[in-house]
């Protein structure tokens, strides 16, 4: 099933879950566009085959075959604008991209932590979630954040957050974490598809409906 919407390339590294999520809300017809095309910076991942099965084309511009990062963001780029896509989603992709001027602002990613907190080179997958532990902090969360040329530092564009609690090990954590991910991800694709949110100046720019207060009228106030 396809969507009659926006294209959309997902871009991944590993297992996929969140490419999967996506895959079955358009499915579902929450999530009103097509994938164009899923890219893996890694060979062999699971979500290679996630995207295969759901009749979605799939490319591999591998990180390690290419030396330096502007090589493998060269690469990477002439792949992605082939498809031209509207929107590019990063879902567990690991790889600095440098990517063009033309694409800021047509680029967002899901981060497994509340940004600024637990953000940059090195803090992904359980690493993240052993830190928060560490930290001692009793909340967490996932933020997506459009993207820009340094890891994780992109204007915020939505966050959820859930609990931590004094047991929890990195597992506990990550589960409940994926759990916001899977509404948070979709959310924020879902604003950028219906164009209520916008890069302008540094900044994320938002519609009226959203900024408006849960559960106001839109001709109060």
């Amino acid at each position: 099933m396809t969507g009659n919407g926006r294209r959309v390339t997902v871009l991944i590294s590993g297992t996929g879950r969140s490419l999967e999520n996506l895959i079955a809300l358009r499915d579902a017809g929450e999530l009103n566009c097509d994938f164009a095309r899923v890219v893996s910076s890694r060979a062999g991942v699971r979500g290679l085959t996630v995207a295969e099965e759901a009749g979605i084309p799939t490319t591999v511009v591998a990180r390690k075959e290419h030396f330096g990062t502007q090589v493998f963001s060269e690469a990477l780029t002439a792949v992605v604008m082939a498809d031209r896509p509207d929107w590019i989603v990063m879902a567990g992709f690991l790889s600095l991209w440098l990517l063009p001027e033309s694409l800021l602002g047509k680029v967002i990613n899901i981060h497994p932590s509340l940004l600024p907190l637990f953000g940059g080179k090195g803090f992904y997958g359980h690493h993240v979630h052993e830190a928060v532990i560490a930290s001692g902090m009793r909340i967490s969360g996932c933020t997506v954040h459009f993207v820009d040329t340094r890891y994780d530092k992109g204007p915020i564009i939505h966050q959820r957050c859930c609990p931590v609690f004094p047991a929890d090990t990195p597992d506990d954590l990550a589960s409940r974490v994926f759990g916001e991910e899977c509404r948070a991800l979709p959310e924020a694709l879902r604003w950028c598809l219906d164009g209520e949110v916008a890069l302008g100046e540094g900044r994320v720019l938002y519609s009226d409906r959203l900024l408006r207060p849960s559960g106001q009228a839109e001709d109060e106030g």
